[in-house]
C-alpha cells in the first residue's frame, strides 16, 4: 500500500512522469536493474484495471439494488453486511461456487470462448481511462478510436454464445445483440469524431484538458448538447439496460443469449454489463463533462488563496479533486441509468433498430457535419 502511495505521489508531483516512469524510477532507485523493473510492471496495470472494475462492479450492484427498492418503495438488501454492502460479494462468491453446466450438443468451444470475448475487450478498454492527468494505464495517441475499435469485439462474443448453446432463445437473444450494437455503434462513433474534431486530438488527456480551459462552461457537453445525447443513449444501448434490453428481454427470450449459462461463465456475463456501464459513464464525464476537471479551474483558486500551482501541496490536492470528480461524475451517471431502468418501459425491437437507423444516425451526421462547419467558421471558439 505504501509502495503504491509512493508511486501516485511521485506522478503528481513529477507531471512529466506517468506512472510507468515512476514505478520504474522507484525499483532503479532501490538498485534494480531496469529490465526487471519493466517486468516487474507489466502485470501491474492490469491488475489496477481489474481492482478498480471490480470494485466499481460491487458498488454499481448495491446501489442498482437500493435504488430500485427506493423506486418501488421497498427496503432492499440490508441483512449481509451493513445496509447490504456485502451482499453483491456474496452472490459473487455463490456464482463462484456453482457448477459449470454445458449444455448437450452444445459447442464447447465457442460456448467456453463467447463469455470470454464479451469480457476481455472491456476490460482492456479501461487501460485508456484517465482518472487525472497522470492517472491513466496507456496515454495513447488514438486512446478513443482505440475504445471503439475494441467495443466492436463485444458482439461477436454475444453472437457466439447465442449459437453455440444450441437453444433458439439464446441465438435470438445473441442475432438481436449483435443487430443493436451494429445500429448504434455508428451514431456513437459519430458522436465522438465531433468530440475529437473540437479537440484536435484522439488522447482522451488531451480531450479533458481542452475542457478545463475556462472551468464549466468550457465543457463539451455545452458545445455538444445534441452529441451528448446521442451517446449517452447509444452507450446505454451498447450496455443493454433499459429501455434497450432485449437482446436478454426476459419476456420474450427467457434471458437471451445468457440462458444456458450457469456458474462463472453467467458471472462473465454479469461483470462485463456492468464493467460496461461503468466504462461508458467514465467516458460520458471525460468526453462532456470535463473529466478530472472541476467546475472552477484549480488554478483561479489557487492564484486567489495566493499560492503557487506547482507547489507539491498543491498539486496533490489537485490530484485528490481531480479522482473525487471523475467518481462523483461517473456514478452521477450511472445512478441515471439505473433511474432510467427502473422507470422507463421496454421498446420494441423494431422501434430499437429505427431509433438507431432512422433517427439518431441521420441527426449523428448532420451534429459532426455541423460541429465541421463551425469549426471552419469560428476556429478559435471551436478548437480550431
Amino acid at each position: 500500500m505504501f509502495t503504491t502511495l509512493k508511486i501516485v505521489l511521485i506522478a503528481v508531483v513529477n507531471p512529466g512522469l506517468d506512472l510507468e516512469r515512476s514505478f520504474n524510477h522507484l525499483l532503479q532507485g532501490m538498485g534494480l536493474p531496469s529490465s526487471i523493473a519493466h517486468l516487474l510492471w507489466l502485470p501491474l496495470p492490469m491488475l489496477l484495471v481489474l481492482t478498480a472494475a471490480l470494485i466499481g462492479v460491487l458498488v454499481t450492484v448495491w446501489l442498482e439494488r437500493k435504488i430500485s427498492a427506493a423506486a418501488q418503495q421497498r427496503v432492499g438488501p440490508e441483512y449481509a453486511g451493513a445496509l447490504g454492502i456485502l451482499q453483491p460479494m456474496a452472490d459473487g462468491l455463490k456464482l463462484l461456487v456453482k457448477e459449470d453446466i454445458i449444455p448437450h450438443k452444445a459447442d464447447s468451444l465457442l460456448f467456453t470462448l463467447g463469455p470470454i470475448l464479451v469480457l476481455i475487450p472491456v476490460i482492456l478498454s479501461w487501460l485508456i481511462v484517465p482518472f487525472g492527468q497522470n492517472l491513466l494505464i496507456s496515454n495513447v495517441g488514438i486512446g478513443i478510436f482505440l475504445w471503439i475499435a475494441l467495443s466492436s469485439i463485444q458482439p461477436i462474443g454475444l453472437l457466439m454464445s447465442g449459437y453455440a448453446s444450441n437453444n433458439k432463445y439464446s441465438l435470438l437473444g445473441g442475432l438481436r445483440a449483435a443487430a443493436q450494437s451494429i445500429s448504434y455503434e455508428i451514431p456513437l462513433a459519430l458522436a465522438v469524431l465531433a468530440v475529437v474534431m473540437m479537440s484536435n486530438s484522439l488522447s482522451t488527456v488531451d480531450i479533458v484538458n481542452q475542457q478545463n480551459t475556462t472551468g464549466l462552461f468550457s465543457w463539451n457537453i455545452f458545445r455538444q448538447p445534441v452529441g451528448f445525447l446521442i451517446f449517452w443513449i447509444c452507450a446505454l444501448a451498447e450496455c443493454e439496460r433499459l429501455p434497450f434490453d432485449l437482446p436478454e428481454a426476459e419476456e420474450e427470450l427467457v434471458a437471451g443469449y445468457q440462458t444456458e449459462y450457469a456458474g462463472m461463465k453467467f458471472a462473465l456475463f454479469y461483470l462485463g454489463s456492468y464493467i460496461n456501464l461503468i466504462l461508458s459513464s467514465l467516458l460520458v464525464s471525460i468526453l462532456y463533462l470535463g473529466g478530472w476537471g472541476f467546475p472552477i479551474p484549480i488554478d483561479l483558486i489557487t492564484n486567489s488563496l495566493g499560492q503557487s500551482p506547482n507547489a507539491p501541496v498543491i498539486q496533490i490536492l489537485a490530484a485528490t479533486i481531480g479522482i473525487i470528480m471523475t467518481v462523483f461524475k461517473t456514478y452521477f451517471l450511472v445512478f441515471l441509468a439505473i433511474l432510467l431502468r427502473w422507470t422507463t418501459p421496454r421498446v420494441r425491437i423494431d422501434q430499437l433498430l429505427d431509433l438507431g437507423w432512422k433517427f439518431l444516425l441521420p441527426i449523428a451526421l448532420v451534429n459532426l457535419l455541423f460541429t465541421a462547419a463551425l469549426k471552419l467558421a469560428f476556429p478559435i471558439a471551436f478548437g480550431g
